[in-house]
């Protein structure tokens, strides 16, 4: 997603681990709250990044700039309403990373309003400089992996969020899908990495991190650039 800068790499990789570790722990921690404790029995329910670490899906994060986590085992019969629990429960993990990325744009609204953000002259760009530069990772790895998630193609969360609210029928014929997640995830991943026309994360994250921060997605970019410079 960035280039290899080692001091980029440096920063991003705790930023990667939390945004991952807090969207597994928000599916484990709802669902343990709605009655089903199979993530908590098998370790899920921790704030430990290795416990939720998919290696595949970390790599990838940082080579095209989106990817996954291990997913949170949930059994949806210890739920009193399985389709609606389990839908809360697919919502939590995109909800945190969306949360997260709107609390680490009011930091930057709020340390940019006496510079202009891309003025790396400023005698603030120095001291202010690494802690944007970390408000602006959490927002752009937390929205990747928030709309990421979103998209309604099995074995993503989107997928369960569609399935909570597709009437029973095209439910029970929509959730068929999921034995093709593999294939229709690989399919993405060639989209997204070989047709720059079919990255649908582009516009939404470009467009939440104007709204979030005050500042257009070029501008943060450039931030980063001259950071690392």
């Amino acid at each position: 997603m960035f280039n290899f800068n080692p001091d980029l790499l440096i920063i991003s990789v705790p930023v990667i681990l939390f945004a991952l570790t807090i969207h597994e722990y928000a599916h484990a921690y709802v669902a343990f709250r709605l009655g089903d404790d199979t993530a908590s029995l098998k370790g899920r329910l921790t704030l430990n990044p290795l416990m939720h670490l998919d290696l595949l899906g970390t790599i990838l994060i940082f080579i095209v700039g989106f990817g996954w986590a291990k997913p949170v085992p949930v059994n949806a019969l210890n739920f009193k309403d399985p389709r609606k629990d389990m839908l809360k429960v697919a919502l939590a993990g995109p909800a945190v990373n969306l949360f997260t990325a709107v609390i680490s744009g009011l930091v930057i609204r709020i340390m940019s309003s006496n510079f202009v953000i891309a003025d790396t002259t400023s005698t603030l760009f120095s001291i202010y400089g690494t802690l944007i530069v970390i408000m602006i990772l959490n927002i752009i790895y937390g929205l990747v992996l928030a709309v990421f998630n979103m998209i309604p193609v099995p074995p993503l969360d989107g997928s369960r969020v569609l399935y909570g609210i597709l009437p029973d029928r095209l439910a029970l014929k929509y959730i068929e899908l999921e034995k093709y997640s593999i294939f229709l995830l690989f399919l993405i991943f060639i989209g997204i990495s070989n047709f720059p026309a079919l990255n649908i994360l582009n516009i939404p994250v470009r467009l939440l991190s104007h709204l979030l921060t005050g500042h257009n997605y070029f501008e943060l970019m450039v931030f980063l650039q001259n950071w690392v410079s």
